[in-house]
């Protein structure tokens, strides 16, 4: 079983930066996307952003400009950097994975435990 370690979150004030990391281990595939999503209470869980295997990022307007993912194939890890960080980004963030060709067809199956991020203003 794939499994998703998340560390990096904490407590900053607006216009700070965090960055988060997502430690993977136990891959049966070599080709994985990973990404990075985020919950706040009553809401759904929003994809924030998302890597593929050859590198190709995409991300969810509200953070583009700001956020950067980014991996480390040797290690297994992904990163977010968050810059210019709002309170609206305030939220539990998980890292998920799973082999593309699956992912395609009904997101990841494979999810961290989560890292909060709170932002003040």
């Amino acid at each position: 079983q794939v499994q998703l370690v998340e560390s990096g979150g904490g407590s900053v004030q607006a216009g700070g930066s965090l960055r988060l990391s997502c430690a993977a281990s136990g891959y049966t595939y070599s080709s994985y996307c990973m990404g990075w999503f985020r919950q706040v209470p009553g809401k759904a869980r929003e994809g924030v952003a998302a890597i593929d295997s050859d590198g190709s990022t995409s991300y969810v307007d509200s953070v583009k400009g700001r956020f950067t993912i980014s991996q480390d194939n040797a290690k297994n890890t992904l990163y977010l950097q968050m810059n210019s960080l709002k309170p609206d980004d305030t939220a539990m963030y998980y890292c998920a994975a799973d082999e593309c060709d699956v992912w395609y067809v009904g997101g990841p199956n494979y999810w961290g435990q989560g890292t909060q991020v709170t932002v003040s203003s």
